[in-house]
């Protein structure tokens, strides 16, 4: 039993000392955190457990005006119950489908992002073979800087981290979620109980996974960008130093839950 109590504090101690914004990593920091004595990956969730089709957005929704990107406050519309994310990449396309149920803060601030096009030309900067896959990081300074003290409140964690499933990062800070979130690459059952417990609030649809696990990950868990260099920089710096990365290039609601593109961001 001490065993058993010992391993579970030194995981969490490993995933915490990756977030330094929101990673499960820096700020998510997205988030989890693992260094190179990350857990052997586990085995493949079953198919069967990916949650019911996503329904008609409740009304209102898919009409509800997009906000600014640079004011956060003006993106606080309510998700529909279920909706989907399509997430075109330079390795190819993927779903999300988010159940607001699971995780109703992480559902909202997502589609609030993803409505507002945050997610569109940023780098899956931190790709971790056997942990996860993390962006949320703008490509752009003002954005970024915009977004760095809009926390919001952590969801309790009513799904447990499974192959495929999306969370939103953190730092080692209760409620300091912004906008960096992670897919995992295998079940990651321990992080629904380390440090704060991450909140999965979707999961990859279909053969999704078979894109997400090509993203580019030969710059490890420690290898990649500096995220307070990302934020400030912006892409230009990812690009220059980190050239192999692989990047959304856009990522929007389907259905009737969208709506017409937010104002560019220069």
């Amino acid at each position: 039993m001490k065993m058993a109590k010992w391993c579970v504090a030194i995981t969490a101690l490993i995933l915490l000392a990756g977030c330094k914004n929101e990673k499960p990593a820096k700020e998510p920091a997205p988030a989890p955190v693992a260094k190179a004595e990350v857990p052997a990956p586990a085995p493949a969730t079953p198919a069967e457990s990916t949650p019911a089709p996503a329904t008609t957005p409740a009304p209102g929704a898919a009409s509800a005006p997009v906000g600014n990107l640079l004011k956060p406050a003006t993106l606080q519309a309510k998700a529909p119950d279920t909706y989907r994310v399509k997430f075109i990449t330079t390795r190819g396309e993927f779903t999300i489908l988010v159940t607001r149920a699971w995780a109703p803060l992480e559902a909202d601030r997502f589609y609030n992002l993803v409505r507002a096009g945050f997610y569109d030309d940023t780098p899956f900067f931190r790709v971790v073979p056997g942990f996860v896959v993390q962006f949320g990081i703008s490509g752009k300074p003002a954005v970024s800087a915009a977004w760095k003290r809009a926390e919001m409140q952590d969801d309790p964690v009513t799904t447990t981290n499974k192959r495929g499933t999306i969370t939103f990062a953190q730092t080692g800070k209760p409620n300091s979620r912004t906008t960096q979130v992670f897919i995992n690459l295998v079940d990651n059952g321990r992080l629904d109980y380390s440090g704060q417990g991450f909140a999965p609030f979707g999961i990859v649809e279909g053969n999704g996974m078979n894109v997400v696990e090509m993203l580019y990950d030969g710059y490890g868990n420690d290898g990649g960008p500096d995220q307070d260099l990302m934020e400030k920089q912006g892409n230009p710096y990812v690009k220059k130093g980190w050239p192999k990365l692989d990047y959304t290039k856009t990522a929007t609601i389907l259905g009737n839950g969208g709506s017409a593109p937010a104002k560019k961001v220069q």
